[in-house]
């Protein structure tokens, strides 16, 4: 097959719409629903990441985009009881796979920007990644390969209209990529640059000099992920995982804030009083999350006044006091931070640092790199100059 016609692009007054290759055939086949435009840009796109976090870790990866920039991307590490309970698959009773345990890690790090999003996953699909599939609001998933039994779960999904969508692993495309602006065609060399080389580890200017195992791994997931993000970004990684992406931003800082406020949230998840929080039988998954969010935040009265908390609970909850949420958060440590061009100036690590960034990897060359450094310095960070820029757009 040479193209697939679509519904419509990006928006539905933008007709006709398909996707079409110049030359050979489509690499992908789809297996059930109609996927769309937007749909085609999360798959491929989060295709691409979870390859390369396979190919640089040996572990099955899993990614939830939406809107052309991952929300999560993980490794298929074991899962603690505690990150089971926060990502609220506790109760399934088939063992969970490794590619279910980097789908459930991708899902579950920011649950609000997940909702309704695209999934990709490096390896096939089986029946327990499927049944954590469907139990989520979500487009639909891309994959090299689907066992039967997933797929037939996964085709019981969104009323038999769920897109699920299989993949050529083998396909590599053209070196030069193109896409048209106001009828001007761009045209580029792909960006194929591997980001599982140890060397971009190496020049690291900082007095702390220590990068564990552990630091690389994350900070090599860091850098991939934002390779595949909307620039400008940066990711925070701990464990294995993406804990928080700030994409798509005008000013680094505020993509800094934007993602350790997000890193912030994953951990205030894994506090008793929110793993504990007493929620009515039967609610709603969207409810709940939203409820979690609103109570983590500083607008908890939304949900804890008087004539509100029983929708959501079945005993009026204590709030987390801001006392409580800043010394739960000071305990969050060994966290790995990428951005995808230099840090302009030191206060992106102040903000870092409160989030619990222990190692960096930019790509250095900032007139105040002097200042960066110093403030790295001033808490004990291990920095690394990658001399590699990732802007994505």
């Amino acid at each position: 097959m040479k193209e697939l016609a679509l519904k419509y692009g990006c928006n539905p007054n933008q007709k006709p719409s398909r996707i079409y290759m110049t030359e050979g055939e489509l690499p992908i086949e789809v297996l059930n629903g109609r996927p769309g435009y937007i749909n085609f840009l999360d798959a491929l796109n989060g295709w691409q990441l979870v390859k390369e976090l396979k190919e640089a870790t040996g572990m099955p990866a899993a990614t939830s985009f939406k809107h052309v920039s991952p929300a999560g991307a993980a490794i298929g590490l074991p899962l603690s009881d505690t990150l089971k309970k926060i990502y609220f698959v506790d109760d399934v009773q088939i063992p969970l796979s490794p590619v279910a345990c980097a789908y459930a890690r991708a899902r579950g790090a920011d649950r609000m920007s997940s909702y309704g999003d695209f999934i990709a996953l490096s390896d096939t699909c089986d029946a327990a990644t499927a049944t954590l599939i469907k139990r989520e609001v979500s487009d639909g998933v891309i994959a090299p390969d689907y066992t039967e039994e997933a797929l037939q779960i996964l085709r019981e999904k969104r009323k038999g209209t769920y897109n699920v969508i299989k993949i050529d692993p083998d396909y590599v495309p053209e070196p030069i990529e193109r896409k048209q602006v106001f009828g001007i065609t761009f045209e580029q060399g792909r960006n194929e640059i591997k980001l599982n080389d140890p060397a971009l580890f190496e020049n690291i200017p900082t007095a702390s000099k220590t990068f564990t195992d552990e630091a690389k791994r994350d900070l090599m997931i860091a850098l991939i992920t934002l390779k595949y993000t909307q620039s400008n970004s940066v990711c925070y990684v701990k464990d294995g995982q993406a804990i928080g992406i700030g994409a798509g931003q005008q000013s680094r800082i505020h993509c800094t804030r934007l993602a350790g406020n997000k890193a912030d949230i994953w951990w205030l998840r894994q506090h008793p009083k929110v793993m504990n929080l007493p929620f009515v039988e039967k609610i709603h998954r969207a409810d709940r999350d939203n409820t979690i969010d609103i109570y983590i935040s500083d607008d908890y009265m939304d949900v804890l006044a008087d004539g509100e908390w029983q929708k959501f609970f079945s005993e009026k909850p204590e709030p987390l006091t801001r006392e409580e949420k800043q010394a739960w958060i000071a305990q969050n440590t060994g966290v790995a931070l990428g951005s995808d061009a230099f840090f302009p100036f030191g206060d992106n690590i102040e903000r870092a640092h409160k989030s619990g960034v222990q190692f960096v990897a930019q790509a250095g060359g900032s007139v105040r790199d002097d200042h960066v450094i110093e403030t790295c310095d001033k808490y004990g960070i291990t920095m690394a100059f990658t001399g590699v820029r990732l802007f994505h757009h």
